[in-house]
């Protein structure tokens, strides 16, 4: 069955010679992927409209397996990303958790929202590089929300009671921890009360309400290390592109 599908282009690798194997995420079909012919041919139409971080309008035969991509539309490029490489370095972490963590054809439209937001709000970021942490911190969330295995952020992770003030966040036990119960692990990360709710409205604020910012730059790096750590213990994938941030990190 044709449709015309609009979706983002998270994924790509060739196919014999001429072939690309193409991987969209789309807010009607969920991720999928599909063979575009041809698109590895320089002067081929469908070259550029098969690239990483491509908006496209895309005209697809779905099929039980493997689709087929016959055409496809720019609908917007991200160019403010691709000509910045420490925002090309974060889209390509956002596309990487999406290609390893979401299921093929499950269609996901809160997800997709909070995904192509993401996109444009480090799209259209015209200030310092670290709060590009922000907005894929809380996408980060909710995926990991998706996948079944976010941190516990609503209350305490060992007793599950809410109605105490926070000291800290435990690997261990998978999230925050309050006062009554910090001293059970004694590898947890202190938190001051700021940043546990930080992580509270990251998990289920959209992103779209992201407004101006006004965290002070410790703080975003403190969670960034609480989340590689939580993810380095309980996520399935290795993200190659995470490393790279990494790296660019220590370039700053």
């Amino acid at each position: 069955m044709l449709e015309n599908i609009k979706g983002v282009v998270i994924k790509t690798r060739s196919y014999g010679e001429t072939h690309k194997i193409v991987t969209i995420f789309s807010e009607k079909n969920g991720k999928f992927s599909g063979v575009a012919r041809g698109a590895n041919r320089p002067r081929s139409r469908m070259a550029a409209v098969t690239q990483p971080f491509i908006y496209g309008n895309f005209l697809v035969y779905l099929g039980r397996g493997l689709s087929t991509i016959q055409q496809g539309e720019i609908l917007n490029a991200f160019r403010h990303i691709r000509d910045n490489i420490i925002k090309t370095a974060y889209v390509a972490y956002v596309m990487e958790l999406t290609d390893k963590l979401m299921e093929e054809k499950k269609p996901q439209p809160y997800l997709y929202k909070q995904f192509f937001k993401t996109l444009q709000w480090i799209n259209n970021f015209q200030e310092q590089d670290s709060y590009l942490e922000i907005p894929t911190m809380m996408y980060e969330l909710k995926i990991f929300t998706d996948a079944g295995f976010a941190p516990i952020v609503e209350n305490c992770a060992s007793c599950q009671r809410s109605d105490y003030n926070y000291r800290g966040f435990s690997i261990q036990h998978g999230g925050l921890l309050c006062e009554n119960c910090f001293g059970s692990d004694q590898r947890a990360i202190q938190l001051t009360t700021n940043v546990a709710k930080l992580f509270y409205l990251f998990k289920h604020m959209s992103i779209e309400r992201l407004g101006n910012i006004s965290i002070q730059e410790k703080n975003i790096i403190l969670m960034r290390k609480i989340l590689d750590a939580y993810y380095d213990t309980y996520g399935s994938y290795y993200i190659k592109s995470r490393n790279f941030l990494k790296q660019l990190d220590h370039l700053k």
